[in-house]
């Protein structure tokens, strides 16, 4: 009880080993950085530039990207300073701040992709059906569903994390991590909320990924007789498709590490494990459905000749 006090300032200790090496850190970061804006913002203008492309998928695609920006505007340029700098500290609320943005943008993520996977299935399974169901009115709502469900839900689990009293200010991570910070506790029984909310949020985005499951089930069920079908399929649903691989292998990875790594790993290692999700989603989903829409490779070769 004596070592309870009010925090202000958290101390992140990410970096403590690596900082020998952090003007090459600095110049990769910031050079992924701007790729990832420039690949993610191409994007977004081609879409929004072309009118053929406001249609369902490329609306979502857009949105996806938007994402995709905003969860690593979370953590950049916070990164690119803290290698600039020989302490690496953030405020109290900055740090429940940057929880919510990384976690919103996780989440965010998995429901658009939970909701392209719906697309796609209306598409080639319900062809006479999709521009009713997939109307303007209705992709606004999906739209919304997906981006603020996901800030609802950890702006909650950042209320129940803002109540506990916190021992320690210190964070060995390179970003606030709400988990980290509820290990911080100085009552432990005082986080069982935390945990159960936790647990009910992880249920909440488990069954995104189940009803993803379903709608390839459908999909592929529907595409194996046909061959009109199984080219819709390769064209439109291999891009999501290595998106949702990509996005779950890189969070699994990361919860893993998180609730069970082990102490004796490597710092640079767990600092890896803890930037994947925030740099191979952004950086990779734009050039894959660049490379793989055809409608979206055609314009911007338009634009770059």
């Amino acid at each position: 009880m004596d070592n309870v006090s009010v925090i202000t300032i958290f101390y992140l200790s990410g970096l403590s080993e690596t900082m020998n090496y952090r003007s090459v850190l600095f110049s990769l970061t910031l050079l992924c950085y701007c790729v990832i804006l420039l690949v993610n913002i191409t994007l977004i203008v081609t879409i929004i530039l072309d009118k053929n492309l406001h249609e369902p998928m490329y609306i979502l695609l857009c949105a996806f990207c938007m994402n995709g920006l905003y969860g690593t505007t979370g953590f950049f340029p916070k990164f690119l300073w803290d290698l600039l700098s020989p302490v690496h500290v953030i405020s109290y609320s900055g740090c429940l701040i940057q929880v919510h943005v990384l976690y919103s943008f996780a989440g965010s993520d998995l429901s658009f992709l939970a909701v392209m996977a719906y697309d796609r299935y209306v598409a080639i399974c319900r062809p006479l059906q999709y521009h009713t169901i997939m109307s303007k009115k209705n992709i606004i709502k999906l739209v919304c569903f997906s981006w603020f469900t996901p800030f609802c839900i950890m702006a909650i689990n950042i209320c129940l994390t803002s109540r506990l009293k916190l021992c320690s200010p210190y964070i060995a991570s390179l970003f606030c991590v709400n988990w980290i910070i509820v290990t911080l506790a100085c009552f432990p029984a005082e986080t069982m909320v935390n945990n159960i909310f936790a647990y009910i949020t992880i249920i909440v985005y488990v069954s995104h990924g189940v009803f993803i499951v379903w709608s390839y089930i459908k999909l592929i069920r529907t595409c194996v007789n046909s061959v009109e079908n199984r080219a819709k399929f390769m064209q439109t649903c291999v891009p999501h498709l290595l998106s949702l691989i990509t996005f779950v292998f890189t969070i699994l990875f990361d919860l893993m590490n998180i609730r069970f790594g082990s102490k004796k790993l490597p710092q640079p290692f767990k600092n890896f494990v803890a930037m994947e999700f925030l740099v191979i989603p952004p950086l990779m989903n734009p050039l894959i459905y660049g490379f793989k829409l055809t409608k979206i490779r055609n314009r911007l070769r338009k634009f770059l000749l």
